[in-house]
């Protein structure tokens, strides 16, 4: 374990919960003279009570060493505002319907935000017959090049992974699409709202 939990942060969170010293310690069933020992750095909780403290500040333990306290807002489940964590070590790609406390290779992951319009970075959807056809106008060297492309509707997540030295396109289902993503490994992550599919003109 290369991360503990500090003080501050013990202090933040029971000041956010709106809580004593005292009546934390009565939670975790300590004395407030050990709760006031945590905060004021002359000494650490023993790791058998971090799961009741991080339950008693409302929140996990990952969060408690973390120090970050996160929260999913996305509570009605919607596919469409989920967030990407990318690594920057091993290149790991996780998705996730919101919010979340994300560790891969020892480092905390903060969800990637789109990048504004650029011309390096320019999205391209066709339609073909049942299908849209995405392309990026992009390198792709061992350097620089297009992580992977995504696809997102109400229904779920069309994921391709790309490689170095390939090419930057794919394929997904027409059905529900409502946007697309593309993840450069220089730049970030670039969004485009999926094209409607024409009507069929009737007679």
């Amino acid at each position: 374990m290369d991360r503990y939990v500090t003080g501050a942060v013990i202090r933040k969170l029971r000041e956010n919960k709106r809580i004593t010293q005292k009546e934390l310690a009565d939670m975790i069933h300590v004395s407030d003279k050990a709760v006031s020992k945590w905060e004021t750095g002359q000494g650490f909780p023993d790791i058998s009570l971090l799961e009741t403290l991080a339950k008693a500040l409302g929140i996990s333990v990952v969060e408690l060493l973390s120090g970050e306290d996160v929260r999913n807002r996305n509570r009605s489940f919607n596919i469409t505002r989920g967030k990407f964590y990318v690594c920057p070590v091993c290149g790991n790609v996780i998705q996730a319907t919101g919010e979340a406390l994300v560790i891969c290779c020892g480092i905390t992951l903060p969800p990637l935000e789109t990048e504004e319009e650029d011309p390096d970075h320019v999205i391209h959807a066709e339609i073909t017959d049942d299908e849209y056809y995405v392309t990026v106008d992009h390198p792709m060297t061992k350097e620089h090049y297009i992580s992977f492309l995504a696809a997102i509707s109400d229904q779920g997540v069309q994921f391709v992974k790309l490689y170095p030295e390939g090419n930057a396109e794919a394929r997904f289902r027409i059905q529900g699409v409502k946007t697309f993503y593309a993840f450069c490994n220089h730049h970030g992550l670039y969004e485009l709202k999926a094209p409607s599919r024409p009507r069929r003109q009737t007679r």
